[in-house]
């Protein structure tokens, strides 16, 4: 059988970090993380948030700061922050905090695996061939300064009755090179002959490790 790992987690404290930064003792543990997941669910659901990324939580002595990464900030914040203050005050009442919200942009939607991924899901849901929805995101992203990238689709691909998997790789993708910054996702296009599962890893060039050298040597 094949050992499959997540390159996200495999990754952390290397040259990755955990999306939720808090503590919490055993009897709040189980009901702040599913605060966190209702928190994001209830934000990914808004219209606002189309383009987003990752969702960032930090607590902090009864507080709560929600960092929204995506590659349209201007919709998020909304006209004179009107947007911001509404997720402020929807976010409070939800979790019953004080909540507050920050917006981050992603400058390069082309090598962030989430938003190539989502892309996909829409163009599929869309009718669009995946032949070349996959291969118009895989050009998009090395075009971009990727330095390898790899798209996989599962499903009933092309309104097939049998369920299959199809992949297409483009480059190197590294992904047992702890140094080399594999952004990994997954999206999910729902179409009438049902769910295509969509996974994108991006090979986003290595670590910069001379820095670290300097740094721990006497």
């Amino acid at each position: 059988m094949g050992q499959k790992v997540n390159p996200r987690s495999f990754r952390l404290v290397r040259n990755r970090d955990w999306r939720s930064k808090w503590f919490a003792n055993k009897k709040e543990f189980g009901d702040l993380l599913i605060e966190d997941h209702m928190i994001r669910e209830y934000l990914m659901k808004k219209p606002i948030c189309v383009g987003t990324s990752v969702i960032r939580i930090q607590r902090m002595s009864g507080k709560v700061e929600v960092t929204i990464c995506t590659a349209r900030p201007g919709l998020v914040i909304g006209k004179k922050g009107s947007e911001i203050d509404v997720l402020k005050t929807e976010l409070s009442k939800l979790t019953g905090k004080e909540v507050w919200v920050e917006v981050q942009e992603i400058k390069r939607p082309d090598l962030d695996s989430k938003l190539v991924a989502d892309g996909i899901a829409k163009q599929l849901e869309r009718r669009i061939p995946f032949r070349r929805a996959m291969k118009k995101a895989m050009q998009a992203s090395m075009d971009a300064g990727a330095l390898g990238i790899k798209v996989q689709l599962s499903g009933r691909i092309g309104g097939a009755e049998i369920a299959r998997t199809e992949w297409y790789k483009e480059g190197s993708t590294p992904l047992h090179t702890l140094r080399a910054d594999i952004d990994y996702a997954t999206g999910r296009a729902e179409t009438t002959y049902g769910s295509i599962g969509v996974k994108v890893w991006i090979y986003r060039g290595d670590e910069n490790l001379s820095m670290r050298k300097e740094a721990t040597q006497p």
